[in-house]
C-alpha cells in the first residue's frame, strides 16, 4: 500500500529523525486500532533511518512471550553485537539477565513499577547496566532509532531495561519509536511519561481510511479491475481498516470475473473471515472471548452486560469492546455477518452450546423480548429451563405475525423437544404443522396423520380442526379431512363473530377449491351479499364469496368490486394468503387481465419478501396462469418452472395440478411437444381430480392430445373436465371453455354436428357480456359452422379478444377471420391480418401457429383490394411512430409533420418506412384516420 493517508504521519516521524542530532534524541507513540497501519508506519520508518545512517534496533511485543523474561530487550539487542560491542560478551551479557529472571514476580499489570521494586542481585543490575552503555555508545558514532511494536505486551524486564536506559540517556541521540493498539488507557503509563520527557516527543494517531483511502489502496492492488470493488461498500465492511480491506480485495480476486453488464458487488468470504479472526488474536484473549460473546448476542451490548455473561469486570469488557471498535471490527456494536460466523465457528460445539445457553439465561432474567431469547435457546443444547417452552412459543406467534415463518418454525421445533405436557404439545404439533406447511408442504405431510388422530380423539383443540383440514386435502387425505371439516361445522352456538367469519370463509374455500370434497355452507354461494354485515368486517370472507358467485355463475362486476375491495384490505400472511389467491382468481376469470397481472406481480413480490417459499411458488403459478390468458407461453413457463423450483412436485399434493397445466399448455402453444410430454409423465395424485386443479390438468392435457393428433384421447380430456365442472355446478367457460375444445375435437374426427351443438351451447353459456369466453366460443362457432357464415361471429371474436388481452388467442382468430376474408374475396385486407397474426403468434413464441399463419400467407393471392390497415394495429407502432403514423395519415407532408413534431425530414422519412413495414401497408392512403390520438406516447 502506499501510505497515501499516512503522509501525515510519516513526515512527523522523518521530521523527528531529521531532529536527531550528537546531543540530542526523541521520542513517538503510534497509536491506532489492530491492523490499522501501526506496523506498515514503523517499517517505512526503519527503511528510512536505515537509509540515513542510524543504527535500527526492532522488536515486536507477543501476549504469548509477556512474560518471558528480556523477550523484547533480547529482540532489540541480538543481531547487532557488532555495534554495541564485542559478540562474546553481549551474549553473554544477555544470557545472564534471562537466564537468572525466567519468571520475573510482576506486583501490578504494569510490569515496569513492579519489577524496579524487587532485590536484584549485582550481577543482574551489572549486566543490565552493561547493555544500556553498549546503545548509548553505539549512540556516540551513529544515531540509534528504537522500534517496539505492540508495546502493551512488553516483558516487565525489558520495560525496566527501556526505562533505564531512558533515563541514563536523557539528551542521547536515541530515538524511540513505539507502536500500542488503541484502548481505554495506555497499556505501560511509567513508559509514556519517560516518552513524554524525551525532547521532540511526537504523539502519532493512525485513524482508519476514509472512503478515498480505501478506493486508492483497491486501486493500488486491483489496478484496472479496481471497479470490481465498490469502496464506499469495502469502507463499511472493513472499517477502514487497510488489513480488511485486503482481505476483502482477495475476496474479489478468488470470486473471479463478474458477469458482463452486472452491477459490482463487494465479496466477503473466507479471506475476510480469516482476517478477523487473525486480528483479534492480535488481542489479549479476553479480546476473543469479548469477541465471541458479541457474536451469540449479535447485538450492540452495554459493558454490564458482556461482563456479566464472561464473569469479567466490566473495565476489561469497555476496553475491549473500544479496541474491536478501534479495529473496524465492530458497526454500531456488531460484528459483520461473515466474521459473526467465524467468531462463532472459533468456539467447540459444547462451548457455542454452553454459551448460547448462559447468554438466554441472562437475557430472561433482563426481561429481554421473547425473539431473542428465543434464538439462544435454539442454538443451545441446553433447553432444560422451566420457562423455555413459553418462551419458545411466544417467540414463535411474535414470528408469524412478523411474517417470518422459517424462523416461527424454529422455535415451535425446539418448543417440541421440551414439551413434557401432552396436551400442550398437541397444539404445538399444530402449529409445527401449519409453519412446515408453509415452507415445504411435504415436511407437514408426516405430521398428518398424529393430529388426524389426536382430533378424532378429541385431544385436537376445535379452532386447529379447519387449519387441519386444508393440510390433509392438500395432500389427498379426503376421509380424514371431511371428518376435521364436519368437527368443526359452522361454529359453537355463541362463537366469537371474527371466529364464525373465518370459519364461515374457510369452508368457502375449501368448497371453491375442492368441490369433489366439501360442501358448501348453507345459504346462496356469494356475490348476493349472502352475509353482508359479516363480509364488511372481514375480507377474507368478501374474496370467498366473490370467487365462489363467479364459479357459479361467472363474472360481474360486484364480484370484480368485491374481489379489489378484498384485496386492498388485506395483508399478506399466513391468515389471508389463501383468500388473497381467492380474490386474485375472480379478477382472473372475469378478464380483468392487466389488473390481475399486476395484483400476482405485487403479492409475489410481498412473498420473496415475507420468505415463504409455498407462497411465492402458489403466486408464480398464478401468474403463469394469467401469462397464458394474455397469450403469453413463454413467461408462463418460466413463472411455472420457478414455482416448482420453489416447492417440489411431490411437495404439492393434489395442487400440482395447477403448475404442471402452466407448464403442458406454454409447452404445447410453443410447439415444444416433448417437454410437454415429459411434464404429463411426472405422477399425480388420484385425489387430484377431485380439487379445481383437476380441471386445469384435463384441459391442459386435452389440448396437447388434440395438437399431437390424438382428438379421441383429447375427447376423453374434455368430456371428463365438463362432466366434473357439471357435477360440481363450476360449468362456467371463463373456469375452463371445455365445450369449445371438444367441438374442436369433434371436427377432428368429422363430427361437425356434434362439435356446432357443443360450440352453440358454449356461446350461450358465455352470455353477450364481451369476454374471452365469448370470444373464443365465436371462434368455435365460425369453425364449426357453414363457410358463408363465419365473417360475422370471427370480426366479434377479433374485438373481443382483443379487447381482453389474450394475443395468442387474437393471432388465432385473425389467422381464421383472414382465411374467411380470402374466401370472401377481400385478399388485401386477409394479408394485413395474416401479417398481424404473424407478428403476434412469433412474439409469444408460439412456433406452430407461426408456422400454420405464414404458409396460410403464402397462399393469399396478392392482387385484389388494398384496404386500410386496422387501427388497432396501431399499439404495434411506438409512440414517435404513431404520431408520424396519423400526421401522415391526415395528409400532411414531411416537411409539415417535421416541423410539428420539431425533427427533421429525414427522421420522418425513417419513422414512415417502419410504420409501413409494421402495419403492413404502402401507401399513406391505407394508414388508418382515426384510432390512437396525436398526442399519445409510449
Amino acid at each position: 500500500m502506499r501510505l497515501v493517508e499516512r503522509a501525515t504521519e510519516l513526515a512527523q516521524m522523518l521530521e523527528l529523525l531529521g531532529e536527531c542530532a550528537p546531543d540530542r534524541g526523541g521520542a513517538a507513540v503510534i497509536s491506532g486500532g489492530i491492523g490499522c497501519g501501526k506496523t506498515e508506519l514503523l517499517s517505512a520508518v526503519r527503511d528510512v533511518a536505515a537509509r540515513e545512517g542510524f543504527l535500527v534496533l526492532s522488536a515486536i511485543g507477543s501476549w504469548a512471550e509477556r512474560e518471558s523474561p528480556g523477550s523484547v530487550m533480547f529482540q532489540l539487542l541480538r543481531g547487532a553485537e557488532g555495534p554495541l560491542g564485542a559478540c562474546a560478551e553481549l551474549a553473554v551479557l544477555l544470557d545472564r539477565v534471562t537466564r537468572r529472571h525466567e519468571r520475573p514476580d510482576t506486583v501490578d499489570g504494569h510490569g515496569a513499577s513492579g519489577f524496579a521494586q524487587q532485590t536484584l542481585d549485582a550481577d543482574t543490575t551489572g549486566a543490565l547496566h552493561r547493555l544500556c552503555l553498549a546503545v548509548i555508545g553505539a549512540a556516540e558514532r551513529t544515531p540509534v532509532l528504537l522500534c517496539i511494536d505492540d508495546v502493551q505486551f512488553t516483558d516487565s524486564l525489558s520495560l525496566y531495561w527501556l526505562l533505564r536506559l531512558l533515563r541514563r540517556a536523557p539528551s542521547a541521540p536515541i530515538v524511540v519509536v513505539v507502536a500500542e493498539c488503541t484502548l481505554s488507557k495506555p497499556a505501560h503509563p511509567q513508559l509514556h511519561a519517560a516518552l513524554l520527557a524525551r525532547p521532540g516527543y511526537r504523539r502519532v494517531p493512525l485513524a482508519r481510511l476514509t472512503v478515498a483511502g480505501v478506493a486508492e489502496l483497491i486501486t493500488d492492488h486491483l489496478g484496472a479491475h479496481a471497479e470490481r470493488m465498490p469502496a464506499a461498500a469495502c469502507h463499511a465492511v472493513s472499517g477502514g481498516n487497510p488489513l480488511l480491506v485486503r482481505a476483502l480485495v482477495e475476496d474479489c480476486r478468488q470470486a473471479g470475473e463478474p458477469t458482463a453488464g452486472a452491477v459490482p458487488q463487494l465479496v466477503v468470504g473466507d479471506a475476510y473471515a480469516e482476517t478477523v479472526l487473525s486480528c483479534i488474536h492480535r488481542g489479549r484473549p479476553v479480546l476473543m472471548r469479548l469477541a465471541q460473546a458479541l457474536a451469540v448476542l449479535d447485538a450492540d451490548s452495554e459493558s454490564s452486560r458482556l461482563a456479566r455473561l464472561l464473569e469479567e469486570d466490566e473495565a476489561t469488557m469497555s476496553r475491549g469492546a473500544c479496541a474491536l471498535e478501534a479495529a473496524g471490527l465492530l458497526d454500531s456494536g456488531r460484528l459483520h455477518p461473515v466474521a459473526r460466523t467465524a467468531v462463532l465457528e472459533s468456539l467447540a460445539p459444547q462451548q457455542r452450546s454452553a454459551l448460547h445457553a448462559r447468554a438466554a439465561v441472562l437475557l430472561y432474567q433482563e426481561g429481554a423480548p421473547a425473539t431473542t431469547v428465543a434464538r439462544l435457546l435454539i442454538a443451545s443444547e441446553d433447553r432444560g429451563q422451566p420457562w423455555a417452552m413459553d418462551v419458545l412459543c411466544e417467540a414463535a406467534e411474535r414470528h408469524l405475525a412478523g411474517n417470518r415463518v422459517s424462523d416461527a418454525h424454529a422455535c415451535l421445533e425446539a418448543a417440541l423437544r421440551v414439551c413434557q405436557d401432552d396436551e400442550a404439545r398437541v397444539g404445538i404439533k399444530a402449529l409445527y404443522a401449519g409453519t412446515a406447511w408453509m415452507l415445504n408442504p411435504s415436511i407437514s405431510a408426516r405430521h398428518l396423520g398424529e393430529l388426524a388422530t389426536a382430533l378424532h380423539d378429541g385431544r385436537l383443540p376445535d379452532r386447529h380442526a379447519l387449519t387441519l383440514a386444508k393440510f390433509l386435502l392438500w395432500h389427498g387425505r379426503f376421509d380424514e379431512a371431511l371428518e376435521a371439516v364436519d368437527r368443526i361445522g359452522e361454529g359453537q352456538p355463541g362463537c366469537d363473530p371474527a371466529a364464525a367469519a373465518e370459519i364461515r370463509a374457510t369452508r368457502e374455500l375449501l368448497a371453491t377449491t375442492y368441490p369433489g370434497s366439501v360442501r358448501r355452507p348453507p345459504g346462496p354461494p356469494g356475490g348476493q351479499r349472502w352475509a353482508a354485515g359479516r363480509a364488511q368486517d372481514d375480507p377474507r370472507v368478501l374474496g370467498a364469496a366473490a370467487l365462489a358467485h363467479v364459479l357459479a355463475h361467472g363474472p360481474d362486476d360486484e364480484a370484480v368490486a368485491d374481489a379489489e375491495a378484498a384485496m386492498r384490505a388485506m395483508r399478506l400472511s399466513k391468515s389471508t394468503q389463501e383468500w388473497i389467491v381467492c380474490a386474485t382468481s375472480v379478477l382472473e376469470f372475469a378478464d380483468r387481465l392487466e389488473a390481475v397481472a399486476n395484483w400476482c406481480d405485487h403479492w409475489l413480490e410481498q412473498a420473496r419478501t415475507r420468505r415463504v417459499p409455498l407462497w411465492e411458488a402458489e403466486f408464480a403459478s398464478l401468474r403463469a396462469r394469467v401469462a397464458l390468458r394474455q397469450g403469453d407461453p413463454l413467461q408462463a413457463r418460466r413463472l411455472a418452472q420457478a414455482a416448482l423450483a420453489q416447492v417440489p412436485a411431490e411437495s404439492w399434493g393434489v395442487c400440482i395440478g395447477g403448475p404442471l397445466s402452466n407448464l403442458v399448455q406454454a409447452a404445447t402453444r410453443t410447439g415444444d411437444y416433448d417437454a410437454a410430454s415429459e411434464y404429463l409423465e411426472v405422477p399425480v395424485p388420484a385425489g387430484l381430480f377431485r380439487s379445481r386443479f383437476g380441471l386445469y390438468f384435463l384441459h391442459a392435457r386435452g389440448r396437447y392430445h388434440l395438437e399431437t393428433g390424438r382428438p379421441y384421447a383429447a375427447l376423453d380430456d374434455f368430456a371428463t373436465c365438463g362432466a366434473l365442472m357439471q357435477a360440481w355446478r363450476f360449468d362456467q367457460p371463463t373456469l375452463v371453455p371445455w365445450r369449445s375444445e371438444a367441438a374442436r375435437a369433434h371436427l377432428a374426427v368429422g363430427d361437425r354436428e356434434r362439435a356446432y351443438e357443443l360450440a352453440r351451447q358454449e356461446l350461450d353459456l358465455a352470455g353477450e357480456r364481451p369476454s374471452r369466453a365469448r370470444g373464443i366460443a365465436l371462434r368455435t362457432v365460425a369453425a364449426c359452422g357453414a363457410d358463408d357464415g363465419r365473417l360475422e361471429p370471427l370480426t366479434e371474436a377479433v374485438a373481443l379478444l382483443r379487447g381482453c388481452g389474450d394475443r395468442l388467442e387474437l393471432a388465432g382468430a385473425l389467422g381464421e377471420l383472414a382465411h374467411a376474408r380470402t374466401a370472401a374475396g377481400n385478399t388485401g385486407q386477409a394479408r394485413q391480418e395474416l401479417r398481424s397474426a404473424l407478428r403476434l403468434a412469433e412474439a409469444a413464441g408460439a412456433v406452430p401457429l407461426a408456422r400454420a399463419l405464414a404458409a396460410q400467407a403464402e397462399g393469399v393471392p396478392r392482387g385484389g383490394s388494398g384496404g386500410r390497415a386496422h387501427p388497432a394495429d396501431l399499439y404495434l407502432l411506438s409512440g414517435a411512430e404513431r404520431r408520424v403514423a396519423v400526421l401522415a395519415a391526415l395528409g400532411q407532408t414531411n416537411r409539415e409533420i417535421a416541423r410539428r413534431l420539431a425533427v427533421t425530414p429525414s427522421t420522418v422519412e425513417q419513422h414512415l418506412t417502419r410504420v409501413f413495414r409494421k402495419l403492413g401497408v404502402r401507401t399513406r392512403q391505407e394508414l388508418p384516420t382515426h384510432g390512437i390520438p396525436l398526442d399519445g406516447a409510449d
